[in-house]
């Protein structure tokens, strides 16, 4: 999801080629107006027997299969995924890297199935915690949480500044403070 807004940031940016990196307009610190800003999300569930789950996020491929029994299990990129049932409407979920928690998700299914709440926090190594409250709308599938759900509003509840300094002669440098991140931008035609 950060990855989304500082690409779309960076795409705006290269808009400006033309503009010396020390004259750039874009340069200073910008900060995420969660009551102005979209950060839409699409996610699939599918039921692939039991109490087991195929899980695709972010518009993506079904790349992990979970059994929903609130055990940590085997996720994509070394990670581990976990599913906990707490009601028939109400699923936690948590993904952990090295035994740290890098996500949790609390959904919770409206009553006639076709809206999903999910209260979404992403936690960075430094104790920052990045919080999105979505709510997505069933598009395909059913009934349950299986399906294909796509975001139609988010209640973003935290801070997110992005710092674009000047880099070298001819670039830029983005850093997002709250996750340690700096990457620098040459306008060198690559």
């Amino acid at each position: 999801m950060l990855k989304h807004i500082v690409q779309m940031l960076l795409v705006t940016c290269l808009i400006a080629t033309s503009l010396s990196a020390a004259d750039n307009p874009f340069v200073g610190k910008w900060k995420l107006n969660g009551s102005k800003s979209r950060l839409p999300d699409e996610m699939k569930v599918k039921k692939v027997g039991g109490n087991k789950y195929a899980f695709a996020f972010e518009g993506g491929d079904y790349a992990e299969t979970i059994v929903a029994d609130g055990t940590d299990q085997p996720g994509v990129f070394g990670t581990s995924f976990c599913v906990t049932v707490e009601g028939p409407n109400s699923w936690k979920v948590v993904r952990k890297s090295d035994g740290k928690v890098l996500l949790t998700a609390n959904w919770k299914l409206s009553q006639d199935g076709k809206t999903l709440d999910d209260d979404f926090t992403l936690f960075q190594p430094n104790g920052w915690k990045f919080n999105v409250y979505y709510v997505y709308k069933r598009t395909a599938g059913g009934p349950g949480f299986d399906g294909t759900w796509e975001s139609i509003s988010e209640t973003v509840n935290s801070l997110f500044e992005l710092q674009i300094q000047p880099y070298e002669s001819d670039g830029l440098a983005f850093v997002i403070p709250s996750e340690g991140i700096m990457k620098n931008l040459k306008f060198d035609g690559r």
